[in-house]
């Protein structure tokens, strides 16, 4: 069947598009049925099978989980950084300056993650590919004046200066006590999920990376038995698949709630590839909470599947690899969670930057803007036996 009509609620603004949910605050239930079907579809899909551990406690009121696409701290925004710097901005002021416009929308949230991509490193030689990032260790207080509450390292840039880059970066971070996933010394330790606990609720996250056979990325950005890099296979989607279940399955019986932050899908490209598909539900098949994910640097459709959503890219967010991109739409994803798995949901839509003005600074949308943004996600989604309405 078609997809039905994607909408949702922009609650750090109060404004609802025309069509969508209309009251302050309102949050998308799992629903494909209609008004009359709703409490059974949401008792059925969101709070059962295999995405569902036990519940229990005042937390299963709602966990907010938001998630952003694509962060990237070097390259260009080092240099307008910089910039600002020596014409005599604050630096405090410019560490807050990325996240400063989407601050009202995450502040409230119980977790906020972000896909980092880029090493923080100083050290390190290029590897050969086509793009090259990388960020000074002291931009990761971007990251934390922005209230990140955990980032996925599973990217084809985090190696983008070699094994030492991947070094710093988890150095950077563990110093400054901000949890990563999906990269590590070691593929054992790139697989290891990190485990966050909120309002007495553990949430384990993973990260991958996976672009399928049209990877042409280096081989040795992932992580081997004895050598650092980042979770997931160079083009083997049944090798792939087998991990995944593997670690989804080992990180439910540590956590609540798990959730894998995918980079996958082709660039530019707003409709998921079959690989991702196949991944996204074999993940929920094996019992994730949600599947998030990012690399396409444009938005790609949202599916609802065994009452657990499916965000195939939330496209670029804070994203210094380009000074003025000509796609300019982002999202961030809000979601609530109980400790039996998926509640509801909230799409913000994002324009990324207001280049020349405010370059690399995303600002959430109202009104026409957020309206559009919206529409193309439901066209975007099209072809989904179910979407989040």
């Amino acid at each position: 069947m078609t997809v039905a009509v994607l909408s949702a609620a922009i609650v750090a603004f109060g404004c609802a598009a025309p069509g969508t949910l209309a009251s302050r605050g309102a949050r998308e239930q799992p629903s494909d049925a209609g008004a009359e079907g709703t409490a059974a579809l949401a008792s059925e899909d969101a709070g059962t099978g295999p995405n569902s551990p036990p519940s229990g406690g005042a937390a299963d009121q709602g966990i907010v989980v938001i998630a952003g696409g694509d962060v990237t701290l070097g390259y260009h925004f080092g240099e307008y950084f910089d910039e600002q710097i020596s014409k005599g901005q604050e630096r405090a002021a410019m560490f807050e300056y990325a996240f400063r416009e989407v601050k009202g929308a995450t502040q409230k949230a119980d977790l906020f993650v972000v896909n980092l991509e880029c090493p923080f490193t100083s050290r390190g030689e290029k590897i050969a590919k086509n793009f090259n990032f990388r960020a000074r260790p002291e931009l990761v207080s971007v990251l934390l004046a922005g209230g990140v509450g955990a980032v996925s390292l599973a990217n084809n840039h985090l190696m983008d200066y070699g094994p030492v880059g991947v070094l710093d970066s988890l150095a950077t971070l563990d110093s400054a006590h901000l949890p990563h996933f999906g990269a590590g010394r070691n593929l054992a330790e790139a697989r290891r999920p990190a485990i966050i606990e909120r309002r007495g609720v553990r949430i384990a996250l993973l990260g991958y990376f996976f672009l399928g056979d049209h990877n042409i990325e280096p081989e040795a950005l992932i992580a081997t038995e004895d050598a650092p890099g980042v979770a997931g296979h160079h083009s083997n989607v049944e090798l792939m698949e087998r991990m995944l279940r593997e670690d989804v399955a080992l990180a439910r019986s540590q956590a609540d709630l798990v959730i894998p932050f995918f980079h996958w899908g082709r660039e530019g490209n707003h409709v998921p590839e079959a690989y991702q598909i196949r991944l996204a539900h074999a993940a929920i098949d094996e019992g994730a909470a949600a599947v998030l994910g990012s690399h396409p640097h444009v938005l790609q459709g949202m599916e609802l599947y065994r009452g657990a959503p499916i965000v195939y890219s939330l496209g670029n967010f804070v994203f210094g690899g380009n000074w003025n991109p000509k796609e300019k739409e982002g999202a961030l994803f809000k979601s609530t969670f109980s400790r039996t798995g998926y509640l509801a949901s909230e799409v913000i839509p994002l324009r990324i930057d207001r280049f020349p003005q405010f370059p690399m600074q995303p600002i959430v949308l109202e009104g026409g803007p957020a309206d559009e943004v919206l529409k193309h996600l439901t066209q975007y989604s099209r072809g989904f036996a179910r979407s989040l309405r």
